[in-house]
């Protein structure tokens, strides 16, 4: 009787875990479902809005050379020619503004194609260090360089990295308009690579950081705010992380951290 009871409970009980398990495994195949549902979506709302925006540029661009044609077609002499004259030539200037937003999207919201290979991160830094150091003396900014030595390599688009670095100087330069410094630098761990961007701007308060890898949220005056999130989806295409700590009034740190393997 005894035995009995143990394995009638025994059966209970593998029942009871055998129940729990193919639970959680039906949880976990909705969510994984769910999750394949959202990337479709997403991946056909990404292919609509860049058909749109494509379809949206090409009037925009006709529009622009038709203002300008307009502009240089009309009398000089008469006053109310120099009137229309400035009314068209802002009109071209928003059209062009239009245009520039349209690309910008258009890089923002296409597909993002990586050619990997082995990528000397110091010696990249380097580059670009060389490649910004002309405007950072016009902005009085003094720009230095702490390197990894040996180099750290990792697998990326070196392209493509460039330009996620590079956007993250420039919002530090645009934070720093009366000069300041700016330091890149490069370290590693056993997992990851690093690099950090870090300038003595005027910083970020805390609810504007949260925020701060949103596309379109930007605190600058005439600032798309792509600029940053096009950062982050670089680095996360990459398998990565980008990061930002910021005090307002004494600047702030960007980092890019990167698998290497």
């Amino acid at each position: 009787m005894t035995f009995l009871s143990g394995f009638s409970a025994g059966i209970v009980a593998g029942s009871a875990l055998a129940a729990t398990v193919g639970w959680i495994a039906y949880r976990r195949i909705l969510r994984l479902t769910a999750r394949a549902r959202h990337a479709e979506r997403m991946a056909e709302l990404g292919t609509l809005t860049g058909g749109l925006a494509h379809e949206i540029k090409n009037p925009l661009s006709t529009l622009h050379l038709n203002l300008q044609l307009a502009r240089e077609d009309l009398p000089r002499l008469e006053p109310s020619s120099n009137r229309l004259a400035n009314r068209l030539e802002l009109c071209e200037r928003e059209a062009s503004r239009l245009r520039d937003i349209l690309d910008d999207f258009m890089r923002y919201a296409g597909k993002i194609e990586l050619d990997r290979k082995p990528l000397a991160l110091s010696r990249l830094c380097e580059e670009l260090v060389d490649f910004f150091y002309p405007q950072a003396q016009l902005q009085k900014v003094q720009l230095r360089l702490r390197k990894c030595e040996p180099d750290i390599t990792v697998p990326a688009d070196e392209r493509q990295i460039k330009q996620a670095v590079l956007n993250l100087m420039l919002n530090g330069m645009q934070a720093m308009p009366n000069g300041g410094d700016m330091i890149l630098a490069v370290s590693a761990t056993p997992d990851e690579a690093r690099i950090e961007v870090i300038d003595t701007g005027t910083g970020i308060p805390a609810e504007a950081a949260a925020r701060i890898f949103d596309a379109y949220y930007s605190t600058k005056k005439g600032g798309t705010g792509l600029g940053l999130a096009m950062t982050r989806r670089i680095i996360e295409e990459h398998g990565g992380s980008v990061t930002v700590t910021s005090e307002p009034g004494k600047g702030s740190d960007f980092t890019i951290r990167l698998p290497r393997a």
